[in-house]
């Protein structure tokens, strides 16, 4: 084997403490700015763990010292220290399972942490549900501003337990192996492991092959892991770097192979169409938003290649997906080359938008172009106002301290003005606290010869602190349905620009209206001289930064 245990004899073995019944196996390569962190989240959930396995992937940086100092001040570290490094993070994984002396076993990355209570909770779910999975709510915390996101809140929202997995089909969208406690004997019995070597997303194969063995799973609401996210890092996750087209061909073939796991499974039928559906709702949608700003050629391929694939779906998998991920995944079947990747990016976005134009075809089907007839959008005659993916434009412009917002709620084959437009709520979120800021009201005009209606809203900006705010907006009909959704940021002269005003508060602002990723309306302020000062600086080392690299190409 590639790999060395390095321990005391006596002293590194689990705790003998009778509730020490959970392994955490660590795992980490290059990290040393981390690992410790991760390690000491570990220790930290008390007399439960009884071992914490620290598999370093033969790492150059230092962490094998750190390691070995952690060990030496907490008996119950074990650190293994790999020879020949895997490239991945299957293998040093496998080392764990197979080190691990605990009658359960979790994993964590060496870059992120478990919560306080987290084994505890997990521990206590499993055992009273002689559960062989306990799962529980992993949060995404981006740095470094600590704004977390939930993931797969909908799984997680009050306890369960899934007597078997087809029971509860959604069990594919969470393919994170690090929020879960495994029964140890139940992966060793059903020779359930991760894929070995370079293997991109081992996740979901390993995932694939938990729900293929049928254990119970006991769900708890709970939040049991936090993961990381350094999108600034100088070298990102695997998962993460998603630049080139390499990155898609790995997700796919592990979701391929995922599927192929699920299938061959007795009863699995079900769980494999969930997974297809997944695809096409979370990867499809996820990768379409990018394809922007993606090189031609990486579009290119990347058309072929998703093509291909989505060729080995059947009618029933698009259709057990939902309409915005099933809509982008008939227009790259019917076209063989790329086309409309904005028009694409804002249906992929959430909540989906759908811009114009607004063709028909036979007998009036609403359809996505003339010359693409056969991918129809019959579902929008029909769906309910509150999931139709309505196009709300907005403008910004500042003014002193304050900022007139002009919402334009645009028409959807006649489905808007049937539920009549009234009101929308404009509330103001700040990005990295979540805090809201300002709440307005607008109403909403007659409807306009262009197919839409108009309702402006101001804004007091110098009441706000510094940061990016988000625009979310709550649409009120006539007929007494409401719509949840976000402003796409309109495009024009002067709209998306910098602009530093006079504010009675702070001396001066610095307002910026931007598009995100997604196309939505988002604003970023800096109050004062010394904030104005600030975003100047950043801004020229950016672009020095920037220039230096080109000099170096």
């Amino acid at each position: 084997m590639d790999r060395t245990l390095s321990q005391p004899p006596a002293r590194n073995r689990p705790s003998h403490h009778p509730h020490a019944q959970v392994s955490v196996v660590v795992i980490g390569y290059n990290d040393a700015a981390h690992i410790a962190g991760a390690v000491r989240s570990a220790l930290a959930q008390g007399p439960v763990v009884g071992e914490v396995i620290a598999v370093d992937d033969c790492s150059t940086d230092g962490s094998a010292r750190l390691l070995a100092a952690l060990a030496e001040r907490d008996h119950r570290v074990r650190v293994i220290r790999r020879t020949a490094n895997s490239g991945g993070c299957g293998t040093p994984r496998n080392d764990g399972i197979d080190a691990a002396a605990c009658p359960y076993v979790m994993f964590l990355d060496s870059d992120d942490v478990l919560p306080p209570g987290a084994a505890g909770a997990l521990l206590a779910a499993a055992s009273a549900q002689d559960a062989e999975v306990s799962a529980g709510l992993c949060v995404r915390r981006e740095l470094p501003s600590g704004r977390e996101v939930p993931w797969q809140p909908e799984l997680y929202a009050a306890p369960r337990l899934v007597p078997r997995p087809e029971l509860r089909a959604r069990l594919v969208h969470d393919t994170l192996c690090v929020d879960k406690l495994y029964r140890t004997d139940f992966l060793r019995e059903h020779g359930v492991r991760f894929p070995e070597g370079r293997f991109i997303y081992e996740d979901f194969v390993f995932a694939a092959r938990v729900l293929a063995a049928a254990p119970r799973i006991a769900l708890i609401p709970d939040t049991v892991y936090v993961w990381h996210v350094r999108r600034a890092a100088t070298r990102l996750s695997i998962s993460l770097d998603r630049s080139g087209i390499a990155n898609w061909r790995a997700r796919m073939a592990a979701h391929r192979h995922s599927v192929e796991i699920l299938r061959d499974a007795p009863g699995g039928e079900r769980l494999a169409r969930a997974a297809r559906a997944k695809f096409i709702d979370h990867e499809l949608r996820m990768y379409v938003r990018e394809l922007p700003t993606r090189s031609p050629g990486y579009r290119r391929e990347w058309w072929s290649l998703t093509r291909s694939y989505l060729t080995a779906f059947d009618a029933a998998d698009l259709d057990a997906a939902p309409a915005p991920g099933r809509v982008i995944a008939r227009v790259v079947l019917a076209s063989e080359e790329p086309r409309d990747l904005r028009r694409l990016k804002e249906v992929a976005a959430r909540p989906a938008r759908l811009t114009p134009p607004y063709p028909r075809g036979a007998d009036a089907m609403p359809v996505w172009a003339d010359d693409l007839p056969q991918v129809t959008l019959e579902h929008l005659l029909v769906r309910p106002v509150r999931l139709l993916p309505l196009t709300v434009e907005g403008e910004l412009r500042p003014r002193g301290g304050k900022a007139r917002l002009t919402l334009r709620l645009r028409e959807l084959y006649g489905r808007v003005a049937d539920a009549g437009p009234a009101t929308v709520d404009v509330e103001l979120l700040h990005r990295h606290s979540g805090r809201p800021g300002q709440r307005r009201t607008g109403a909403f005009g007659t409807a306009r010869p262009d197919g839409t209606w108009t309702s402006t809203v101001l804004l007091d900006l110098g009441a706000l602190e510094g940061g990016v705010w988000d625009v979310r907006l709550r649409l009120h009909f006539a007929d007494g349905t409401t719509r949840e959704t976000t402003a796409r940021a309109a495009a024009g002269p002067g709209l998306l620009r910098r602009t530093v005003v006079p504010d009675g508060r702070h001396g001066v602002l610095l307002v910026q209206p931007y598009a995100t990723q997604a196309g939505n309306l988002a604003l970023r302020l800096a109050p004062g001289v010394r904030g104005v000062v600030g975003v100047a600086r950043r801004r020229l080392g950016r672009l020095a930064r920037g220039a230096a690299e080109a000099v170096g190409r």
